[in-house]
């Protein structure tokens, strides 16, 4: 069997080392190699270009890079018979939970009130309440919305969960469901988006939004986290809302348009906290791993683990 690496923005030659590596008696190639479509049996994606599937008239089953397929999913020339992977590993998980931990972190304890009060030299102390006023509503309980919610639980905030069905987790209150979205938001001081992007999930971070979140618990306005995909953030609300105190703090790690337009609002707002899509990452050992593996095992059994529900969009 033949594994493509079709890895945009990303270095294939040294992941194509790594599976040599870890698949010796396999042959493993990158675009820039000559090799014959039709001997592909296994491709290896992020961010496909157009031409990314021609040609291959063998291959059964596509393997992402990234956790998150809708790039993927969108893509035009998709084979839509055969299984899509995707990438699920406890380092990526735990690192989406540093982020998610951190911005919330933050955000209760009023960082921008006090970035503020720096740049005008002021000292005027003020004690933010505990974590247990804080109630942080998490959209999206896969693997990494558990992870995150169970953390902060840990730490003493109020955390709710909002998903396509209830999940019953210990110490986290489960809203689920177009029917209650509307008690999930008004509950919720911090939001956090970490679902997957559908046709019902893009712009859903958005002024109808944001007008039903809490404002009786955080003293600068609710605030919001987004490390799932620029897809579901309506840019021009966010800014607006932001600057109307709609909104007290918005951290923002992925964007419609990436890099970030030089010419977008957001950069200028001393409320918004931009990283450049960095919350957590596919470590290339992880992904290494996981990838050997699913291939031995459908080589063996025909069976893949985290095959993706391509009508659920995850």
């Amino acid at each position: 069997m033949t594994l493509l690496m079709h890895l945009s923005d990303v270095d294939e030659q040294a992941w194509a080392n790594a599976f040599r590596t870890s698949m010796p008696n396999q042959t493993v190639v990158t675009r820039a190699d000559q090799f014959d479509p039709a001997e592909i049996k296994y491709i290896f994606v992020w961010k496909p270009e157009l031409n990314a599937f021609d040609g291959m008239t063998n291959l059964e089953v596509i393997l992402s890079l990234g956790a998150g397929v809708d790039g993927i999913l969108k893509h035009p020339k998709l084979p839509t018979h055969l299984p899509i992977t995707r990438f699920v590993d406890q380092s990526l998980t735990h690192c989406m939970t540093d982020y998610v931990v951190a911005n919330v972190g933050m955000h209760h304890r009023q960082a921008t009130k006090y970035l503020r009060e720096q740049k005008s030299k002021l000292w005027k102390q003020y004690y933010p309440r505990e974590a247990s006023t804080v109630n942080v509503g998490i959209m999206g309980m896969g693997e990494l919305g558990i992870d995150a919610a169970t953390a902060l639980n840990r730490l003493g905030y109020n955390v709710a969960g909002w998903s396509r069905s209830k999940k019953d987790i210990e110490g986290v209150q489960a809203f689920a469901g177009p029917s209650e979205f509307k008690p999930f938001l008004n509950r919720t001081d911090i939001l956090v988006n970490l679902l997957p992007l559908t046709p019902d999930t893009e712009d859903i971070l958005c002024t109808q939004t944001f007008e039903q979140l809490s404002r009786k618990n955080l003293p600068g306005g609710p605030a919001i986290i987004n490390a799932a995909r620029g897809g579901h953030q309506h840019e021009p609300d966010i800014a607006a809302a932001l600057q109307s105190g709609l909104l007290g703090a918005a951290s923002l790690d992925v964007f419609k348009v990436e890099p970030l337009p030089q010419d977008s609002p957001l950069w200028d707002i001393d409320n918004c906290y931009i990283t450049p899509h960095i919350a957590a990452i596919s470590g290339m050992d992880a992904g290494v791993e996981l990838v050997t593996k699913q291939i031995a095992r459908y080589e063996e059994t025909g069976d893949l683990l985290h095959v993706v529900d391509p009508q659920r969009g995850y």
